[in-house]
C-alpha cells in the first residue's frame, strides 16, 4: 500500500497522474472501471424469498396452519385449501408491503445522500459523493463532511474532527508537510483526511487517494451493518396495543370455544371457528399498514422538497407548536444583492459608483479579492453575501478570476461564526496587503484610519459616529452590511488573527436578502394553526426586526432581543421569557440550544432549522431538526430529522400540514380496522349468548380478514391532504392515540355494523335455513365493512370532502365487492365458501342493510361535525 503521507504533494500528484486542473471526464470513467464507486458495501439484505417465508413465523399464521392441518385430518379438504390460499395471499401481501416500504426508504436515502465539490474539466463542480474517484481534487470548506480518504495539497487553517474514526473529540489541525515516520497511527497523519471526518474550520484542497471499501473507515467491515431502522413511537405503541388486544380477543375466542363444546358442537368445528374468529378480529396488519402509509407519505413530502430522514419525525410534525427558524435563506431568498454603498464619506446607490475614483475602485477590488465565491455560466458557487460582492464587481467590469490572478492571494484567515471576520493577504501593487471584511460592530474597534479622496486620514470619533449612524440606517431598512478594511503587511509577517488590528477603513456595502414571496402567508398559516414562529439569527437586531415585521412575524419591537440579553438569565427565567419573544438576534450556538430547551421545558414540540456546523447540537436537541439542503453543511444534515431541498420556511409549514394529515390518515385507518373487527365480535357474542346457530363459517371470517382489512385500510391511509389540517391546534404528543374518545367511536361504529349484520342474520334464520342465515350475515358484514371504508376517510362527511377525491378507496371497495359476488354467484365456489344461493329480495336486503351504518354515520357528521 502506498504511504501517501510520506510523499510530498508533487510526488502524490505525479503518482496519481493528476494535474492542478483536476480530472477530465474520460479520466473519471477509466478510474471508475478500476476502483468502482465511492460506496461502502452494505450488509447482505434479506431476499424477497426470505421475506416471504418470514411471513409464516407470525403466531397467528402458525395457528392458522395448525387449523389447516386439523381441518385436513377431519376430512374437510375444501376448508384446508381455502385456509392455505388465505395464508399464502396474506404472505404475498405482507411481502409486497415490505418490499415497497424498503424501496421507498431507499429512494429517500438516495435523495438525502451527500455531495462533494471537486475540480473536473478545469471547473469546480458539485457531484454526488458516490461519484468521487481516486485522483479527484476535493475542495473542503467549514461544515463539509469528508467523503473519501486523501492527501492535503493545500490547507488554510483547516481543522478536521475525526472522532468517528479515531475516537478523539478534538479537531485536528491539518497541514501539507510530508511525514517521514515509518510507524504512524491514522490519527497522527496530519497531512491526510479520512472518510467520516468533518471540517470544523478553514478550507483545504485534497487529492483523493482511496474511496469506498479501500478507505480507512471502509476497512471496518461491520460499520454499516450495525445501522438498523428503528420502529417509530406510533408503531411501538400499536405493537403494544396489538399484544393486549390479541390477548383479550384470544380469551373471548377461548370462551366461545368452550361454550360451543358445552352445547355439543364438534371439537374440530369449535376449534376452527374460534381460531378463525381470532384471526378475523385481531388487526395483525396494523404495524405494516403504518409502515406503508408512512413510506408513501414521506415520498410525497420528498416531492414537495421535504426529505424525511427519520420516520419518527412524521409523527412529531403534527405536534409541532414552535418553529425556531434561521432568517437567511429560510425566511428570505438567500440571494443577496448590493443596494447601497458608503464610500469616500458618502452614500452611493450600487449602480452609481465611478471606477475613476480611486477609493471607490479600491472598495470594489478588495470586495472581490477578500472573497471565495465564483460565478460562471450562470452558476453561483459560494456564500450568497460573497456572490453579491462578486456580482457588484462584475457590474463594473471586474471579473473575479482575472482580478484574483492579477492580485494573487498569498495567505488567508478564514471566516468563522465566532470571529465574524475573514481576511486575505494579497500581492497588491508591489505590496502585500491584508484585506479584512466583516460585521461593522466587530471591525470598527480595529480601525485607526479611513481612506478618502484626500488621502488616508486618521479615524476621528465624529467619523466613527457617522459610520455607525449610516450602518444603523442601512440595518433599519433590513439591509445586511459588510465593512471592508485593509493594511499593509510585511513579507515575513506571521498571518493569524492577531494581525487583524490597526486597519484602514474603505467602506460599507449594504445588501438586501429579500423575504421569500410565500413566507408571509406561511407565517400567517403557522399562527392560525397555533404554532409560534420564532426567528433565531446571527444577524444584527435591526436587520432581523425589519424582515420579521415585513413577514408578519413581529408586531412589537419589544419582542426582539439579542443573544447577550439572555446570557445572564437562569434557565427558569429564560422559560418565563421565551413566550414573549419572536426574534433573537446575534445569538451563539449555545444560546440556540438554551432557547430550544426552554420551549421544550414548557411542554412544546420544537422544530429547529440550521445549516452550519455550529447548528448541529441545536438540531439534535430539537424535537425535529430541519437542515437546509442547498446551503446546509453535511454536519447539519446528519444531525437533522428532515432536510429542506429548497431551504424554504414555507416548506416546513407544508411538511407540518402533511404530517398532521398523515397522522390523521393513520388514525382513521386504525379506526376502520378496529371498528370493523369489533362488529364481527359483537355479532358472534350476540349469537353465542342467545344460543343461536353460528353466524359465520370459519372460511367466511378468513375471507373477510383478507379482503376487508389491508387494502381499504391502506387506501384510507393514502387519503389526500386535508385542506383544514392547519386550522387545528397542535396535537399533544403525549395524548395516546387510543384514548377514551377513540375507543368509544370504535365501539359505536362497530355496533352499527353489528346491528346491520344481526338483522340480516335474523331474517335468514326466519327462513328456517341456517346456511342462508350464515350467508346473509357473511355478505352483510363483508359489504358493510367495505362501505364503512368511506366513513373512515374523515371526521367530516364524505359529501364535504368529496365522494371521489380518494380513488384508492374506490379501488379497494370495488375489488372487495367483486370478490364477494364471485363467491356468491359462481356455483363452483359456493360449496368451498359455504354459502347458500340467495334470491333477489335477500340480496336487496343485504345491500340496504350494508349501507345503513354508512348513512347513519353521514347523517351524524352532516348535523354535528362542522368543517372548520
Amino acid at each position: 500500500m502506498v504511504a501517501y503521507h510520506k510523499q510530498t504533494t508533487d510526488e502524490v500528484m505525479k503518482k496519481l497522474n493528476v494535474s492542478n486542473q483536476g480530472l477530465y471526464n474520460y479520466d473519471v470513467l477509466k478510474r471508475q472501471e478500476v476502483n468502482g464507486y465511492n460506496q461502502l458495501i452494505e450488509g447482505k439484505r434479506t431476499s424477497t424469498l426470505a421475506v416471504f417465508f418470514g411471513q409464516f413465523k407470525d403466531l397467528l399464521v402458525i395457528i392458522l396452519m395448525v387449523a389447516a392441518v386439523i381441518s385436513f385430518l377431519l376430512g374437510e379438504v375444501e376448508s384446508t385449501i381455502v385456509i392455505l390460499v388465505v395464508i399464502i395471499l396474506n404472505a404475498i401481501l405482507g411481502t409486497v408491503q415490505h418490499v415497497k416500504a424498503e424501496q421507498s426508504l431507499d429512494k429517500l436515502k438516495a435523495l438525502a445522500s451527500s455531495v462533494a465539490k471537486v475540480m473536473r474539466n478545469k471547473q469546480i463542480i458539485e457531484i454526488p459523493s458516490k461519484d468521487i474517484v481516486v485522483g479527484d481534487l476535493l475542495y473542503l470548506d467549514a461544515g463539509d463532511y469528508i467523503n473519501a480518504d486523501g492527501r492535503l495539497l493545500a490547507s488554510y487553517n483547516l481543522h478536521v474532527n475525526e472522532s468517528s474514526l479515531t475516537g478523539e473529540s478534538l479537531a485536528v489541525a491539518k497541514n501539507t508537510d510530508p511525514i517521514r515516520k515509518d510507524r504512524i497511527t491514522t490519527g497522527d497523519k496530519k497531512n491526510m483526511v479520512f472518510t467520516g471526518g468533518f471540517v470544523t474550520n478553514g478550507r483545504g484542497i485534497v487529492i483523493v487517494t482511496a474511496i469506498g471499501m479501500d478507505t480507512e473507515i471502509g476497512k471496518i467491515a461491520n460499520l454499516m451493518d450495525t445501522a438498523k431502522e428503528k420502529k417509530t413511537p406510533l408503531q411501538v405503541s400499536l405493537d403494544q396495543f396489538g399484544e393486549k388486544l390479541a390477548l383479550g380477543i384470544t380469551l373471548i375466542c377461548l370462551g366461545i370455544f368452550l361454550i360451543d363444546l358445552f352445547r355439543g358442537r364438534a371439537l374440530g368445528d369449535s376449534f376452527m371457528f374460534a381460531v378463525s374468529l381470532a384471526v378475523a378480529a385481531i388487526p395483525e396488519a396494523l404495524s405494516s399498514i403504518v409502515t406503508i402509509v408512512l413510506a408513501f407519505g414521506t415520498q410525497k413530502m420528498a416531492k414537495e422538497n421535504a426529505i424525511i430522514r427519520k420516520l419518527y419525525a412524521v409523527e412529531s410534525l403534527g405536534s409541532v407548536s414552535v418553529i425556531c427558524s434561521d432568517k437567511t435563506g429560510t425566511l428570505t431568498e438567500n440571494k443577496m444583492i448590493a443596494l447601497q454603498v458608503y464610500v469616500d464619506q458618502r452614500v452611493v446607490p450600487y449602480d452609481q459608483l465611478h471606477t475613476e475614483n480611486k477609493v471607490e475602485k479600491n472598495l470594489l477590488l478588495k470586495a472581490v479579492l477578500c472573497n471565495d465565491a465564483l460565478e460562471r455560466d450562470e452558476k453561483e458557487i459560494g456564500d450568497p453575501t460573497e456572490i453579491a460582492l462578486v456580482k457588484l464587481g462584475k457590474h463594473y467590469g471586474f471579473d473575479e478570476l482575472r482580478v484574483r490572478n492579477r492580485y494573487p492571494r498569498i495567505a488567508e484567515i478564514p471566516f468563522n461564526s465566532d470571529r465574524k471576520l475573514m481576511s486575505t493577504v494579497n500581492h497588491f501593487e508591489q505590496k502585500n496587503i491584508l484585506i479584512t471584511k466583516g460585521a461593522l460592530d466587530v471591525l470598527l474597534n480595529r480601525i485607526v484610519k479611513i481612506e478618502t479622496s484626500n488621502g488616508t486620514l486618521p479615524m476621528t470619533d465624529e467619523q466613527r459616529k457617522k459610520i455607525e449612524a449610516i450602518n444603523r440606517g442601512f440595518s433599519m431598512n433590513g439591509l445586511r452590511v459588510l465593512a471592508i478594511a485593509y493594511k499593509e503587511v510585511r513579507a515575513n509577517q506571521i498571518i493569524d488573527e492577531r494581525i487583524e488590528q490597526d486597519l484602514i477603513f474603505v467602506g460599507l456595502i449594504a445588501m438586501m436578502d429579500p423575504p421569500r414571496k410565500e413566507t408571509k402567508e406561511a407565517v400567517e398559516s403557522c399562527i392560525n394553526a397555533g404554532i409560534k414562529p420564532v426567528m433565531i439569527t446571527g444577524d444584527h437586531k435591526l436587520t432581523a426586526t425589519a424582515i420579521a415585521k415585513e413577514i408578519g412575524l413581529l408586531n412589537d419591537p419589544s419582542e426582539a432581543i439579542e443573544g447577550h440579553d439572555i446570557e445572564g438569565l437562569t434557565d427558569e427565567q429564560l422559560q418565563e421569557l421565551v413566550e414573549n419573544i419572536s426574534v433573537y438576534a446575534r445569538v451563539t450556538p449555545e444560546q440556540k440550544i438554551r432557547i430550544v430547551k426552554a420551549w421544550q421545558e414548557k411542554g412544546n414540540v420544537v422544530a429547529m432549522t440550521g445549516d452550519g456546523v455550529n447548528d448541529g447540537p441545536a438540531l439534535k436537541q430539537a424535537n425535529i431538526g430541519v437542515a437546509m439542503g442547498m446551503t446546509g453543511t453535511e454536519v447539519a444534515k446528519d444531525a437533522s430529522a428532515m432536510i429542506l431541498t429548497d431551504d424554504n420556511f414555507s416548506t416546513i409549514v407544508k411538511a407540518i400540514s402533511n404530517g398532521r394529515s398523515l397522522y390523521t390518515n393513520i388514525k382513521n385507518a386504525i379506526l376502520f380496522l378496529l371498528s370493523g373487527n369489533a362488529g364481527a365480535i359483537f355479532v358472534v357474542l350476540y349469537a353465542t349468548i342467545l344460543g343461536l346457530s353460528v353466524p359465520f363459517a370459519p372460511v367466511h371470517l378468513l375471507f373477510i380478514n383478507l379482503l376487508t382489512d389491508s387494502l381499504p385500510a391502506i387506501a384510507i391511509g393514502l387519503e389526500p391532504h386535508n385542506k383544514n389540517a392547519m386550522k387545528d391546534k397542535p396535537r399533544n404528543i403525549h395524548t395516546p392515540l387510543l384514548n377514551k374518545a377513540f375507543t368509544t367511536q370504535v365501539i359505536l361504529e362497530g355496533l352499527l355494523i353489528a346491528i346491520a349484520t344481526i338483522i340480516a342474520f335474523e331474517v335468514g334464520l326466519a327462513t328456517g335455513d341456517t346456511l342462508t342465515a350464515s350467508t346473509m350475515a357473511f355478505a352483510t358484514l363483508c359489504l358493510s365493512r367495505l362501505v364503512h371504508g368511506f366513513n373512515s376517510r374523515s371526521k367530516e362527511s364524505i359529501f364535504t370532502i368529496g365522494l371521489f377525491s380518494n380513488i384508492y378507496t374506490w379501488v379497494a371497495f370495488l375489488l372487495g365487492v367483486l370478490s364477494l359476488h364471485v363467491v356468491l354467484f359462481i356455483p363452483s365456489l359456493t360449496g368451498v365458501f359455504e354459502v347458500a344461493t340467495l334470491n333477489s329480495a335477500q340480496l336487496s336486503l343485504i345491500y340496504c342493510l350494508s349501507v345503513m351504518p354508512f348513512f347513519v354515520n353521514q347523517w351524524y357528521k352532516l348535523l354535528f361535525v362542522r368543517s372548520k
